[in-house]
């Protein structure tokens, strides 16, 4: 209905009214301005790190976040800039946009860069992937595709957050040492921005560098006495407002632009602007990023949403997740803010100051405003290494990850191979390509595993109905006669070739070279009987006489050959087919062997062929094949077990293949052949 559908995209109409003033308002208030004065220092610091002016910075804190108050569904997340969307943002404006391309010759002498058509320039490409992003957003939430960021594993994830912040660390350095740096994209530039910026560190600003060591070192004492005494202080002492203020204030009075050299934030301009379209001709040259961008932030997001919903004990909707990002995506970029997601440090910092509620994002976003309209512009002479100082001090925390190398090593090694090859094609081949690369081998991964699956002969431990591999468990016997087969994985196209080589192996036998033997003394077999044939043949053939009467064979007298017994017997009633056993060759030491469908979830066509391949073979060498456990609502006729019945686990054991197995050339649809008679008694 259409009330239903308005409650679902605009979440807020359903919990708004209920707010309970008295309980919640007061937390979210103080909530709201703690993490509104995080975010000032924030959205400046991660406006320089896009490339872009400061006040974007400030557009960022405010819109989305404002935005996100209607449409969003997590009472914790704090939406707004975050680092690693930031460099993703500007490694895409340096590389399309370089300052080498606004390089102006003033008077004939040395050409500078026009930062003021630079930053127009920026600030117009990254509006238009800002929308790009929330417009993919939006079509995979409207699409229920809240699903795609399970491709983005745990490890993936955090591998790639810290490869980021390396790429985010390397980008500030030319702020804190005050040095000029041209901008490097694409593969390996990471390490070329490294190698240029040895080469200047002779040319490294004394007072920029005094003063970026110097704001690091106060603001992680003053975080770490945060931390340490959270239970203690009502609200964290925001260090980094009072940095950018006394920063400011001292870069105002001493005047360190001018006698130092020292490198400040310029013009904040006051006031909001009026929205602009974004350019639709960058569309085709960005839409890979801006894809990558909005899983990435999205992924981020609901990660966080999730591990509050949890603690809170609320539920966050993945899908209008995507819905609240792209809509505040796709409306702050026709407002000059660039695309933005959760901060794990703002959203720990709302929610231990007892923010309750999506009001305290609308607090927080009206003290950037009052930022925007009336202070925003005091800040012009805060030194660009403040700014530094505050990101780089803000990536502890995706630092710490790389303990993640330890954990998983101990736990799962493939992980941990997915951790590190994300990490270092993300360092390598910079942050676009690596996510797709890290992507491609998360993927890669889950086949080989199901490709390399564990195979097993079940046994049975004795007085229960319990069966495990006989390997791993000594007490688990096999049922004499029986071989139950099981794999770890589904089974299809890929691993069903693999599953066929296994169940023969582990069958104990050379199932190809006794078929092979078979058909050999098959062929011997049928060569004597056509031998025989002819001879009696030629000793029944008549032969006339002179007189031209019919005269009788030779041995008539005699009686019929022993030869001839044989085969006349053979022709009042059909010969038998002969056995392993009459043929002279070995016999497999059991007579069943079962194939414990319980893992599999699908089969496709190839693996029909190769089942019915299985059955085919195991049936020239007089074994019996049967499928247990097929699982799945719907797609299995019931087959209750009954007194008297055998039953594997609460399965009946029937041979042939499960219904979902029919195919125009497979087995009849659900027919029960035979009931397997020896699973809880030999025979």
């Amino acid at each position: 209905s259409t009330s239903s559908l308005l409650f679902r995209f605009l979440p807020f109409l359903r919990w708004l009214p209920r707010y309970p003033i008295k309980d919640w308002l007061l937390g979210d208030i103080v909530s709201g301005f703690s993490v509104g004065i995080m975010h000032l220092p924030q959205g400046l610091a991660y406006a320089l790190l896009a490339g872009l002016p400061p006040v974007t910075g400030l557009y960022s804190s405010f819109y989305p976040v404002f935005l996100y108050f209607f449409f969003g569904t997590s009472r914790h997340n704090s939406v707004g800039p975050f680092a690693v969307i930031s460099v993703m943002i500007g490694s895409l404006t340096e590389s399309m946009l370089p300052s080498e391309n606004f390089l102006e010759s003033v008077n004939g002498t040395n050409a500078t860069v026009n930062e003021e058509l630079r930053d127009a320039a920026r600030v117009e490409l990254v509006a238009t992937i800002t929308v790009l992003t929330g417009i993919f957003q939006v079509a995979l939430g409207l699409l229920q595709f809240g699903f795609v960021v399970t491709y983005l594993s745990d490890p993936l994830v955090r591998g790639y957050t810290t490869a980021s912040s390396v790429h985010v660390l390397v980008s500030q350095l030319k702020n804190v040492f005050g040095v000029s740096q041209s901008e490097h994209s694409g593969p390996l530039s990471l390490f070329v921005t490294v190698i240029d910026l040895c080469k200047k560190l002779p040319d490294t600003n004394v007072g920029t560098l005094v003063t970026a060591i110097i704001a690091m070192v106060a603001i992680l004492i003053v975080k770490e006495l945060n931390h340490k005494f959270a239970a203690k202080l009502p609200m964290p002492i925001p260090i980094e407002l009072i940095t950018i203020i006394v920063s400011t204030g001292i870069s105002y009075g001493v005047n360190l632009k001018d006698k130092f050299g020292i490198s400040v934030v310029g013009n904040i301009p006051s006031g909001l602007k009026p929205p602009v379209a974004p350019k639709i001709s960058y569309f085709g040259q960005v839409v890979g990023n801006a894809f990558a961008i909005a899983v990435v932030g999205y992924a981020i997001c609901i990660s966080l949403g999730k591990i509050f919903a949890l603690k809170h004990g609320y539920k966050v909707d993945s899908n209008q997740e995507l819905i609240a990002l792209g809509l505040s995506n796709f409306l702050g970029g026709f407002f000059q803010c660039f695309a933005i997601s959760c901060s794990m440090s703002r959203s720990l910092v709302q929610e231990s100051t007892g923010g309750n509620s999506q009001v305290a994002g609308v607090i927080s976003s009206l003290v950037i405003l009052v930022t925007i309209l009336k202070i925003g512009e005091l800040f012009r002479d805060l030194p660009k290494a403040i700014l530094a100082a505050i990101i780089i001090v803000n990536l502890k925390g995706m630092f710490k990850q790389f303990k993640d190398l330890s954990t998983l090593w101990k736990t799962n090694r493939v992980d941990l191979l997915v951790w590190i090859v994300t990490f270092v094609a993300t360092l390598l081949l910079n942050l676009d390509i690596g996510l797709a690369v890290s992507v491609a081998f998360g993927l890669l991964t889950v086949i080989f595993r199901t490709q390399l699956p564990h195979y097993s002969i079940l046994g049975r431990i004795s007085d229960t109905d319990v069966y495990r591999d006989v390997k791993e468990y000594e007490m688990a016997q096999e049922v004499p006669g029986v071989k139950i087969f099981r794999s770890s994985s589904t089974l299809y196209f890929a691993n069903v070739e693999l599953y066929a080589e296994a169940l023969k192996k582990k069958s104990g036998i050379d199932v190809d070279r006794l078929i092979e033997k078979k058909k050999k003394a098959l062929k011997k077999l049928k060569k004597q009987q056509k031998k025989l044939e002819k001879e009696k043949a030629k000793r029944e053939k008549p032969w006339s006489n002179d007189a031209g009467s019919p005269s009788l064979p030779q041995n008539a007298e005699d009686g019929p050959g022993p030869a001839v017994i044989e085969l006349s017997g053979g022709e009042s009633s059909a010969p038998s087919e002969p056995t392993l056993h009459s043929l002279g060759l070995p016999q497999p030491s059991f007579h069943a062997v079962i194939l414990d469908f319980s893992p599999v979830s699908f089969v496709d066509t190839v693996s029909i062929k190769i089942l019915k391949n299985i059955f085919k073979d195991f049936h020239e060498i007089e074994v019996d094949v049967f499928v247990a456990g097929c699982g799945g609502e719907g797609d299995l006729q019931s087959y209750e077990p009954r007194p008297g019945r055998a039953s594997f686990g609460t399965q009946l054991i029937v041979q042939g293949v499960p219904p979902w197995c029919s195919h125009p050339q497979g087995f009849p649809r659900g027919q029960v052949l035979q009931v397997v008679p020896w699973i809880q008694s030999e025979p």
